[in-house]
């Protein structure tokens, strides 16, 4: 009866879509064999007017850091992994989620979004977000080693103090590593708040647009009108969003979560603990890099991690989860 009931148990896996931040020159050479990855480079290429494929095998680096050009590519070689995944018969998750930019890539995947209307939607985003705090008024640091309560008492004090500049946490990455954003200088405020109440790191980041809090407000009404014009559909498997980590199968909600997104912390630990609860056994990063593998575990050690860096890591992981 043993082996019977073995046989039963099937591992339910979700995929998880990188967001800006694991972008490098070069970090499509691993795929180099599999033909559809090219391939949706080129689609999207044409679709944008815009070379990616030499921009992400040549660089240089300082245009592939331009929000820009990350956004899109980061949700090309999201869907290129995807496709060749899929292309290999990898099995359906049981469950989608994005990092911020890479929600985007969740919804294409699930069908939610056409390839070349989630392409133009990221390049929208990207301008809004950068047209929405002029250059060197906002910014983003992350804090390592403080308990999420301490960190949001942090925020509400510097921006309690009166002088119209605000701080917010922006992304809850793992336990005891948050992201803020707001005015440059109350971010300022807030590393020396943060390291006076223990701590161990709190650095600034080399990144310009205060992304996910109330600076964005701009960027979120845009997208909102945006939004009007594009056509989504029901997820063919549902996805766990940032916002609040729970699925939506009524467009207009996925519209409303979007523009909302801009605005709110990415709740990345809840998220992956929500997978946990749904009896997730395994949670594979779809794109070059292994950042969210990296906070993942820190979330929740009893997971397994799969990072499909390159083609042999698809295939190896195509094999484990049939």
């Amino acid at each position: 009866m043993g082996g019977g009931f073995a046989a039963l148990v099937i591992m339910k896996f979700a995929f998880v879509f990188p967001g800006q931040g694991s972008q490098s020159v070069g970090m499509m050479n691993g795929y180099t064999d599999l033909p559809i990855v090219e391939e949706t480079f080129k689609e999207a290429s044409d679709t944008l007017k815009q070379d990616f494929w030499s921009m992400v095998n040549s660089g240089p680096a300082d245009d592939l850091n331009l929000t820009i050009n990350t956004q899109p590519l980061m949700l090309i070689a999201g869907i290129a992994v995807y496709r060749a995944w899929s292309g290999l018969s990898g099995a359906k998750p049981a469950f989608l989620a994005g990092h911020s930019l890479g929600e985007y890539t969740a919804l294409v995947a699930a069908e939610v979004l056409s390839f070349a209307d989630a392409l133009a939607l990221v390049r929208f985003r990207a301008q809004a977000m950068q047209h929405a705090v002029p250059e060197g008024i906002g910014g983003m640091a992350a804090i390592l080693g403080l308990d999420d309560a301490i960190i949001q008492t942090v925020c509400h004090e510097v921006t309690e103090r009166g002088n119209g500049e605000l701080l917010e946490p922006a992304n809850f990455n793992s336990p005891g590593q948050v992201v803020i954003a707001g005015h440059k200088n109350a971010i300022l405020q807030g590393i020396e708040m943060a390291k006076s109440k223990g701590a161990k790191r709190a650095i600034m980041l080399p990144m310009s647009i205060p992304s996910h809090c109330s600076l964005m407000k701009p960027a979120a009404e845009s997208m909102r009108q945006q939004l009007e014009h594009v056509q989504l559909q029901s997820p063919r498997i549902p996805i766990l969003h940032n916002v609040d980590v729970k699925p939506h199968s009524d467009t207009a909600s996925i519209k409303e979560i979007l523009v909302q997104q801009l605005v709110s912390p990415i709740q990345w630990v809840d998220t992956i603990r929500a997978f946990a609860t749904a009896g997730i056994t395994h949670v594979v990063e779809c794109g070059p890099g292994k950042i969210l593998a990296g906070l993942n575990k820190r979330i929740d050690q009893n997971l397994q991690q799969l990072s499909l860096t390159d083609s042999e890591a698809i295939k190896q992981a195509v094999n484990s989860l049939r």
